[in-house]
């Protein structure tokens, strides 16, 4: 098992999960992070963090799109290992339908 960061986090960003991460298992894209599920160690606490609720056990239902996401992006986006400030307008995209078809950016983040 691993978890997976799901469409909720397109372009709220927050990055609480990556504070607590004890094995530096996320990666930074443009507007979205994602766990690369090799380095996953399945211990969970990641996924409480989420304020977004973003994050899932890739045992839930109907992830299998995004446990493809996360392990093609974790492997060309930067590592991210320090929580930044999520945008400033992330709490007005928390919960938004579709942001994947209408707002998903391949391009990687900033990085460390």
């Amino acid at each position: 098992m691993t978890y997976v960061v799901v469409e909720n986090c397109i372009k709220c960003k927050y990055m609480d999960c990556v504070e607590v991460c004890p094995v530096d298992c996320f990666y930074e894209g443009e507007n979205m992070l994602v766990i690369h599920p090799d380095e996953c160690i399945d211990c969970g606490v990641c996924e409480p963090e989420c304020p977004a609720e973003a994050i899932k056990p890739d045992t839930e239902p109907g992830l299998e799109k995004w446990l493809e996401l996360n392990a093609e992006y974790a492997k060309i986006w930067p590592n991210i290992t320090v929580k930044k400030e999520p945008p400033p307008d992330a709490k007005d995209w928390d919960g938004v339908p579709d942001k994947y078809r209408k707002f998903f950016s391949p391009e990687p983040g900033e990085g460390d």
